[in-house]
């Protein structure tokens, strides 16, 4: 399977799929400017290296070492220098794509050795991307309404809403190894994480969108648990859906996970997923914390109900996409309540 993404949202879902297939290629977004990540990219001709970073340590193996290791490439230096706030591993990978003479994908595979990885991680473009937004202020005595943002900390932190995001250069290179995991995947997910500056990036890079066009994968979303300052203010589930579809330019929907939870609104999510042809998910997946970040271990119960059509053409049975009772309902029907327990739908 692939999964698209970037930040803490792709490493919450690296953790769930790793539960499920050691067979997992990380594809991560390489547009982050700010931190220790812009430092290098300003100075150094690399890939911006933190997302990539966060995507490694997620796939790292479970014995002590690795995990010690892991623990090392996130460890951020302190003191007040010019190395202060800089992860160990940001240095690490950036010295790995010097010594390989720029070769970011070798630097990648020899970190997964060291990490005892379980999968593969690799940028979705060969060349550092700049994100251009346009942003429509929430203030109506604002003269200038929509403003033109570029880079993905300005846009993150400008108030207001995204209406559209576009990449610089609009069609990068892409890995030859990106596209051929993509042509075997079985499965490819989408989110969670920052819907603009992580998740839709990927559909604006004409080889990725092409690519997954083509594929016969199973596609998943993972809708976030909460709208993203900045970002998606006041966003409801479905206009996150409402804005993805918008940017699938002929990539096929299969299945969209929801936490039951986040959503208040479920005829309007179920009839937007119903729109793009998919089926809906609701299950409780995030942590029990009160905070707004999703649980591993359900988030894998949740993908693996989502996969049981993949998991029974794989071995020749035929098994409805539709999990049987008892485990969820039926699908809501009118006159059902809106509460209706989780499931898929």
């Amino acid at each position: 399977m692939v999964a698209f993404g970037g930040g803490h949202g792709l490493a919450a879902a690296l953790a769930a799929w790793r539960r499920i297939t050691p067979d997992l290629t990380a594809v991560v977004t390489v547009a982050d400017d700010g931190g220790s990540s812009g430092r290098i990219r300003r100075e150094m001709p690399v890939l911006p290296p933190g997302d990539l970073r966060m995507a490694l340590t997620a796939l790292a193996g479970d014995d002590a070492d690795t995990r010690r290791m892991a623990a090392l490439l996130q460890h951020r230096l302190g003191g007040s220098g010019v190395l202060a706030g800089h992860p160990v591993g940001n240095l690490v990978l950036t010295g790995l794509v010097e010594m390989h003479g720029g070769d970011t994908v070798r630097a990648l595979d020899d970190v997964c050795r060291l990490l005892g990885a379980r999968g593969r991680v690799l940028p979705m473009a060969d060349v550092p991307l700049d994100l251009v937004a346009q942003v429509e202020s929430t203030d109506p005595d604002d003269p200038a309404r929509a403003r033109t943002i570029r880079g993905q900390v300005a846009i993150a932190t400008t108030p207001g809403r995204v209406r559209e995001i576009l990449l610089s250069p609009a069609d990068p290179p892409v890995h030859p190894d990106v596209l051929d995991a993509i042509a075997t995947a079985d499965v490819v997910s989408l989110g969670p994480g920052s819907w603009y500056t992580s998740v839709l990036p990927h559909l604006l890079v004409p080889r990725l969108r092409d690519a997954l066009a083509a594929s016969r994968a199973r596609v998943v979303v993972v809708l976030n648990l909460e709208p993203q300052p900045g970002e998606t203010d006041g966003f409801s589930p479905e206009e996150h859906l409402f804005v993805l579809q918008s940017h699938l330019g002929g990539v096929a929907l299969h299945t969209v996970i929801a936490d039951e939870a986040s959503v208040v609104d479920r005829r309007g999510l179920l009839s937007a997923v119903r729109e793009c042809g998919a089926e809906l998910v609701l299950a409780p997946v995030a942590e029990d914390r009160g905070v707004p970040r999703h649980d591993p271990v359900r988030l894998a119960g949740a993908l693996r109900e989502a996969l049981r059509s993949v998991v029974a053409a794989r071995q020749g049975m035929e098994i409805g996409e539709r999990v049987p009772q008892p485990l969820v309902p039926g699908p809501v029907r009118e006159g059902d309540e809106g509460n209706a327990a989780h499931g898929a739908w």
